[in-house]
């Protein structure tokens, strides 16, 4: 089958033509680095990463794009509250974002492209749209884009601009429309040095949405072959990148968009300005890492639960994140991890012939769809379970590979915790102590003192750990 991605804008599902052959162009709109990620921001990382990994795995070679926006208000205003310059600012909160996509077996970008490294870009762009006479500069300095100048506006978010004269225009006594966008913001007085750069229209910074216009000419051309971002990106940032591209430049942005769908917190989106969110930091850290520290120490099995949580549902759905899903995530995850400590995986390539493979392959080929890959995971965990085969528990975790999950050793990831299993609330011992009672168990069930082992198993059960008795008198022990 051949890939079949939904595009966002013509809302339909479309087999995938790159522009030129075996070579693929992918942008995607990255953070605003004024903060810590939170977990909305990581089904963002997840998903497209996802689809970068499958694209290589059809042997297309991606150069993958994700921005980083250095320059905002948001900036601005944390720069002041710090005390501390806007670059220093930009460059902790990137670095976070780094720790946080490691944390997650996040691969990085092919490029990841700084606004403030492409004001001369944006700056021609303006200057093209100024021509066109679908920019024009206010009395306060600033440069605006004339929406009603841009025929189909509203064609990849379905809004009619009448519509949005009440539901989304900001009042302003300067724009010709309150529907119109900023493209270039004079500077004002109070303003640090540091956000302003000289320009025709005088010292000033650029807008949000022309960022990514320029940013993704200059490093893709246009068209790009897929350009993506979350949710809430669709309107307004992607239609105003729409209307002053293409206003700009005579060509469409971008042959295929997509969207991933939202993170949502008891049916709300979650989001810093709902203050309903969770940093990434928060869910995977090993302690609670300080406000200062750009990275941090991570918990690999939760950290992979996490990301197991993400690529479980189809990237365009919604998920509801829940102290109760995040437990069921990790006892799922669990189950893949008992069969390879079971049937203990030999090390191989994909057999892209098995009926697995097929399964798996024919699942992503369909929109990316890695809800049903990971279904074909569990039926492959099913029958090795019966089977005991070792090759078969290679393929698994192999496949697991493609999606960025089943590469820890078993034994690695059951000896270490988790917050989000059953026993979140068992009595937290070294494992010296652990040790020490599994081999006073072991003796205990040599001397055929049954009752002082089931004793210990008990005791152990009440640290949250679990001992398994294996078929020739040896034993596993796991955190649970």
């Amino acid at each position: 089958m051949m890939l079949q991605i939904y595009d966002t804008l013509s809302r339909e599902k479309k087999p995938f033509k790159p522009n030129n052959f075996g070579h693929v162009s992918l942008y995607v709109c990255g953070m605003t680095v004024y903060d810590f990620c939170h977990l909305g921001h990581a089904k963002m990382f997840v998903s497209f990463d996802v689809v970068q990994r499958w694209l290589r795995q059809l042997g297309l070679n991606v150069n993958y794009v994700r921005n980083i926006t250095d320059i905002d208000d948001k900036i601005i205003e944390k720069s002041a509250l710090l005390g501390i310059g806007i670059k220093e600012v930009s460059d902790f909160y990137t670095d976070a974002m780094h720790a946080d996509e490691r944390a997650l077996s996040v691969e990085p970008p092919t490029s990841e492209p700084r606004a403030t490294h492409y004001i001369p870009d944006m700056l021609e762009i303006i200057s093209r749209l100024e021509e066109r006479g679908v920019a024009y500069r206010t009395i306060d300095g600033d440069m605006n884009y004339s929406v009603r100048s841009f025929p189909t506006y509203g064609k990849l978010s379905g809004r009619k601009v009448d519509d949005l004269i009440t539901t989304e225009g900001t009042q302003s006594k300067f724009k010709n429309d309150p529907l119109d966008f900023a493209l270039w913001k004079s500077a004002k007085s109070e303003e640090p040095s540091d956000a302003k750069w000289e320009s025709p229209y005088g010292p000033g910074r650029p807008g949000w949405h022309i960022e990514c216009s320029a940013m993704g000419k200059a490093v893709l051309g246009l068209p790009f072959d897929i350009h993506g971002g979350g949710p809430d990106l669709k309107f307004p940032h992607h239609e105003n990148e729409i209307a002053q591209t293409e206003a700009a430049f005579d060509s469409h942005m971008a042959n295929t968009w997509m969207h991933c769908g939202p993170l949502m917190v008891d049916s709300d989106k979650m989001s810093k300005s709902l203050r309903n969110f969770l940093t990434i930091r928060e869910c995977v850290a090993t302690d609670h890492p300080a406000s200062g520290d750009s990275n941090y120490l991570v918990n690999p099995r939760e950290a992979e639960m996490l990301r197991f949580f993400i690529v479980r549902s189809h990237y365009r759905t919604a998920q509801n994140y829940s102290q109760s899903n995040l437990i069921d995530a990790q006892n799922a995850l669990d189950r893949l991890y008992q069969t390879l400590w079971a049937v203990p995986p030999q090390h191989q390539e994909i057999d892209w012939s098995t009926k697995w493979a097929k399964a798996f392959s024919l699942a992503m080929n369909d929109d990316f769809n890695s809800a049903a890959a990971i279904a074909v995971l569990f039926e492959m965990s099913t029958e090795i379970n019966q089977t005991r085969s070792l090759d078969d528990s290679g393929q698994l975790r192999a496949l697991g590979g493609v999606l960025g999950l089943l590469q820890q050793h078993p034994v690695s990831y059951f000896h270490t915790r988790s917050r989000y299993t059953n026993a979140v609330n068992a009595e937290t011992v070294a494992e010296s102590v652990i040790e020490f009672l599994i081999d006073e168990r072991s003796k205990a069930k040599h001397a055929r003192n049954f009752d002082e082992a089931d004793r210990i198993r008990a005791q152990l059960a009440k640290h949250g750990v679990e001992v398994i008795d294996l078929s020739d008198g040896s034993f596993q022990w796991r955190y649970f």
